[in-house]
């Protein structure tokens, strides 16, 4: 308990003395994440409303197949980003392995299928509600996509944040797509995981203090915003 609270005293003072590293690394994943987060949800969010509104063959399958992306394991996700940017892959004269566009990328790939299922689940409800007075009205399926994710956006907010849950709380993938090199593509996920390993217990636990507070930041000012969206 003693070596706590003494770990606990020192990673105040290095948050209250805004320590270079500490706020270097806390930036890098902020960045990162969020990037991945807004990419994820534009990429996710028309697609998960296309499988609401849309009826095709297989539409189905693509349902099933997104929910059970919702448990891709990171690594594998790593792995593959990996052999795409490495140099003997398809995508290695980009050079872009251990950047933080690669984590971006990886990440990105983590939180598509989250934005997917979710924004499905919710503009599924609003298509079966409004979907027919919008047909009506002359709208096409297309031009019905915009009005039902208006309706929906207060989940498709919550499927951002989880996009963005999953993205900053990340490890593996990372790991393997950005290196974990210090003051280039170190988070703070990858960097608790090295100091903790190091028995640097106040600098991890500074890190974790960081990045509770910045979670709860980020969902925090996305609550209020999606609220002075619906109260306009």
């Amino acid at each position: 308990m003693q070596d706590f609270i003494e770990a606990l005293y020192v990673a105040a003072g290095l948050i209250l003395h805004l320590d270079p590293e500490l706020r270097e690394i806390a930036f890098l994943s902020l960045g990162v994440s969020l990037t991945a987060s807004i990419c994820a949800f534009v990429i996710g969010s028309p697609l998960g409303t296309a499988l609401a509104i849309y009826r095709f063959r297989c539409r189905s399958a693509l349902i099933v197949i997104a929910n059970a992306l919702l448990g891709l394991p990171p690594v594998v996700v790593g792995l593959v980003v990996y052999l795409l940017l490495s140099r003997s892959g398809p995508l290695g004269s980009l050079g872009i392995l251990f950047t933080p566009t690669a984590m971006v990328i990886a990440q990105t790939v983590l939180g598509i299928p989250i934005v997917v299922a979710l924004a499905h689940r919710i503009t599924a409800d609003a298509w079966a509600a409004y979907g027919d007075a919008l047909l009506l009205d002359g709208a096409s399926r297309l031009r019905a996509m915009i009005p039902i994710m208006l309706i929906g956006r207060e989940g498709l907010l919550t499927a951002f944040l989880a996009a963005f849950g999953r993205a900053i709380a990340e490890v593996g993938a990372i790991i393997i797509v950005g290196g974990n090199i210090q003051g280039y593509t170190r988070t703070m996920t990858t960097a608790i995981a090295l100091e903790t390993s190091k028995g640097n217990l106040s600098f991890a636990l500074a890190l974790g203090i960081i990045l509770i507070v910045l979670s709860m930041a980020v969902s925090a000012s996305s609550l209020v915003f999606g609220r002075a969206l619906t109260a306009h």
